[in-house]
């Protein structure tokens, strides 16, 4: 297992091993790494969440917390660091959707953070869920949700070098470089 490009994008549907196997990407680079969370702590459940996901990648990364400003936080990675982990995007689409009162699909925040792409010094592993595969939510904010997390999705897609769906703890190549 080799990360060969600078950006790269794993999907895939909730306990389908994508961070599993993102982390396994990173840590297979030699060097300082950086693992940027999205999550906000706000009930038990996340709590256990975030305590899953922290024992599950040791002390392989340095922690980064950037629940909004993710551009900000992958320029700002300590210099020398190989490669930074972003887990996960889906979470951080949340987090812009109930903090900004005027969120829209290309407001400043994530534009700044798609740019911040092509900027960022180190390699880039971004997770994100693949939400457009299961039933149609019953509730329009859900299906809102839905639909902008697709097509953020489809615009790191774009400019990633690399990008996998994970299902079942397996890796299933979509894009990049055999």
């Amino acid at each position: 297992m080799s990360l060969a490009g600078k950006v790269v994008f794993v999907t895939g549907g909730c306990r389908s091993g994508k961070s599993r196997y993102a982390e396994s990407l990173c840590t297979a680079v030699p060097g300082p790494r950086a693992y940027i969370a999205t999550a906000e702590i706000f009930d038990e459940e996340m709590r256990e969440r975030v305590r899953l996901h922290r024992a599950q990648r040791g002390d392989a990364f340095d922690t980064i917390e950037a629940p909004i400003d993710l551009a900000a936080a992958l320029c700002g990675v300590p210099a020398g660091t190989t490669v930074v982990m972003v887990d996960c995007l889906t979470v951080w689409l949340g987090n812009l959707m109930h903090h900004l009162s005027d969120f829209d699909e290309d407001c400043p925040v994530i534009v700044d953070f798609l740019q911040a792409l092509g900027e960022v010094s180190c390699q880039v592993v971004l997770v994100s869920n693949e939400l457009g595969m299961g039933i149609v939510p019953e509730h329009a904010m859900s299906r809102r949700f839905r639909d902008v997390a697709g097509r953020l999705n489809q615009r790191v897609a774009a400019i990633a070098d690399e990008a996998y769906l994970t299902v079942s703890g397996l890796p299933i190549k979509l894009k990049g470089s055999q």
